[in-house]
């Protein structure tokens, strides 16, 4: 039999075990001596490195989200830029087709033009962005131009009597205010 020590790699034992031999008697029939100076160091150490995982993890999620929320910003933002460079050809198109001669309607040039403008409201709608035409809707100076007063409007004061140049907004943010007379 081999009665020298044997020692056992401090990695391999886990930290109940090391409790459970800690608090046992060793074979003189004492208690376990007290924690060494070298153990109690490396557990601090393991304990703040650990603290500082838990903190760089939780930076990273946080980065993580906010890279996201970014991207969909500058996503929403493109799409913003892109519609208000749009806006005028809509609005081209709905002048167009508001003004056509009688003897062109049901003509297959107007059709087609009709056509494109459908395409356009549907491109509008896939990017979520909605047309406002605010007319009887409260003055909203945060959503609305006013160009104009109407004395003689059949809506109470302080609300939109006519719409001049629909506006354009996507959720909560404005592209472009609504021109409009506001009733007085």
């Amino acid at each position: 039999m081999n009665t020298e020590e044997t020692t056992i790699p401090t990695e391999a034992v886990s930290e109940a075990d090391a409790q459970a031999h800690a608090n046992t008697p060793n074979v003189k029939g004492d208690t376990a001596p007290a924690e060494s100076p070298e153990l109690a160091a490396a557990r601090e150490e393991a304990r703040k490195n650990y603290d500082g995982w838990q903190r760089a993890l939780a930076d990273f999620n946080n980065y993580k989200r906010r890279v996201e929320r970014e991207r969909v910003e500058a996503f929403d933002n493109a799409i913003a830029d892109v519609v208000k460079d749009l806006i005028p050809v809509i609005d081209d198109f709905e002048r167009s087709l508001e003004n056509v001669p009688q003897e062109l309607q049901g003509n297959a040039w107007v059709e087609g033009t009709t056509a494109i403008r459908r395409k356009l409201s549907k491109l509008l709608e896939r990017y979520e962005i909605t047309q406002m035409d605010p007319v009887g809707e409260p003055f909203n100076p945060d959503r609305h131009q006013g160009l104009g007063i109407d004395e003689n409007a059949t809506v109470p004061s302080g609300h939109v009597s006519a719409t001049l140049q629909k506006g354009y907004v996507k959720g909560d943010k404005l592209i472009r205010p609504a021109l409009v007379k506001v009733a007085q």
